[in-house]
């Protein structure tokens, strides 16, 4: 599977929810479902574990993701992710490099490979 990174830096092609669907995976999503019931204490369906990845047009996108604010606004500005983005790193991606440093690497990665400035 070729890598898909999200908006933020979280790379949506390691996330199980798109692994699942693009697999058309119904055990799997089974599967998915019970691990983030129980990681994160709310309920998940296996028809919840659909998802085509944030960057694109598709309707599928998963429920967290959908609702996204740092998504949302890479889709106002129109850019790949964050890391093209000119305001780089804003409020929003600093509070989740806290959480998720991994994501900071990857976006900082991504600008130094396309001498984004």
């Amino acid at each position: 599977m070729e890598r898909v990174v999200g908006y933020c830096g979280i790379i949506c092609s390691d996330c199980p929810v798109l692994m699942a669907t693009r697999k058309n995976d119904d055990v799997d999503r089974k599967r998915v479902a019970e691990l983030f019931t129980k990681q994160y204490g709310k309920g998940y369906k296996p028809e919840d574990i659909n998802c085509d990845g944030c960057i694109g047009d598709s309707p599928r996108i998963f429920s967290y993701c959908n609702s996204c604010e740092i998504r949302q606004c890479g889709r106002e500005k129109k850019v790949r992710n964050c890391g093209f983005c000119s305001e780089y790193p804003c409020e929003r991606l600093s509070k989740l490099f806290a959480e998720y440093s991994k994501a900071k690497e990857t976006l900082d990665g991504i600008r130094h490979e396309y001498g984004v400035v």
